[in-house]
């Protein structure tokens, strides 16, 4: 959270494999403006801030002329970062959400907890390795890096689904619907949602 007490946050990592720019707005439009160098990651991208009504702008450069790996993986860890500074103490929010995803013949369930306790169950099946360039189990490592960031329990799992594209728009937009609304601000919730009183 920012000085002005908005729910926003910058998150800048430069390694000597990625060089990430990342501003996020947790109560936005849903506008993008996604630049990994990595066009599937992009597109997956978009539609969670599109879906999850944050404004994302996120400007990378990796080395992917090894694979897209670093890359994916190192973008999952700066939107986790961003999630967990735009929060801040996590006070007033909902802290829970969860979403059935359909896209044609698939559909994902989606749940998570903004707990302070980074957990992925992952049960999402896919037939296809690739989809264009994009290997397709750099999907698990992506959330695998967002969950442990943001401090967030995720459990993804596909219920019904055929098409790798299918499947993973499903995962991307259903994670933006879910964390859309464990984000979201809850008259009911004062300071954090735990009879412990802390997360």
């Amino acid at each position: 959270m920012d000085q002005q007490g908005t729910r926003t946050s910058t998150i800048e990592r430069k390694t000597g494999e990625t060089d990430i720019h990342l501003i996020l707005d947790l109560d936005g439009e849903g506008k993008a403006a996604i630049d990994t160098g990595v066009p599937f990651l992009d597109h997956m991208l978009t539609l969670f801030a599109v879906h999850g009504f944050f404004d994302l702008a996120i400007s990378a450069k990796g080395d992917i002329e090894v694979d897209d790996h670093h890359t994916v993986e190192d973008v999952g860890i700066c939107l986790g970062q961003a999630f967990g500074r735009a929060l801040g103490g996590k006070g007033g929010i909902n802290r829970y959400g969860s979403c059935h995803m359909p896209m044609d013949e698939t559909l994902v369930r989606v749940v998570a907890d903004i707990s302070n306790r980074p957990f992925l169950q992952y049960n999402v099946s896919l037939t296809d390795q690739k989809i264009g360039s994009f290997d397709t189990g750099l999907g698990k490592e992506f959330l695998r890096a967002f969950s442990l960031h943001a401090g967030v329990t995720l459990h993804v799992d596909m219920l019904h689904g055929e098409n790798g594209h299918h499947i993973l728009e499903a995962v991307f937009k259903g994670l933006g619907r879910t964390m859309h609304e464990a984000c979201a601000l809850s008259e009911h919730v004062s300071g954090v949602l735990s009879s412990k009183g802390l997360l």
